[in-house]
């Protein structure tokens, strides 16, 4: 059986017009809504994209601080140790005795009577 084709005649009534409009109003509302969710979600994937960008920059940032304090710290420990070391060298250069053993062993300064022999520090192989 062959399928008969149907043809519907429309009617151009005041009814039909109204009904029209208002499919065409609904359809324009839909475009409108469609758009303004398009823009939307544009503009939210630009925020999160774009604070997304600053958090990382800002955590590379920050472990970048982060290395330069404990680098930091080390030099610190390193200088204060190393005014102890001067500290108690001035302490010791305040002492009469210390200086003068320096100069006798550095500079071979003797006291009365005392005769002083240097020794070569390698011994001879043969």
């Amino acid at each position: 059986m062959a399928q008969r084709e149907k043809t519907v005649t429309r009617l151009d009534s005041n009814y039909m017009q109204q009904y029209d409009a208002h499919v065409e109003r609904q359809k324009r509302k839909k475009q409108r809504l469609i758009r303004r969710l398009v823009l939307f979600s544009v503009i939210a994937m630009l925020a999160i994209g774009g604070m997304t960008a600053y958090h990382l920059e800002q955590r590379a940032l920050h472990a970048e601080k982060l290395e330069e304090y404990k680098q930091l710290e080390k030099e610190l420990a390193t200088l204060k140790q190393e005014e102890a070391d001067l500290k108690q060298e001035i302490e010791l250069l305040n002492d009469e005795d210390y200086v003068l053993d320096i100069a006798r062993t550095n500079y071979f300064f003797s006291k009365k009577g005392e005769l002083i022999f240097n020794l070569p520090d390698e011994d001879p192989s043969y």
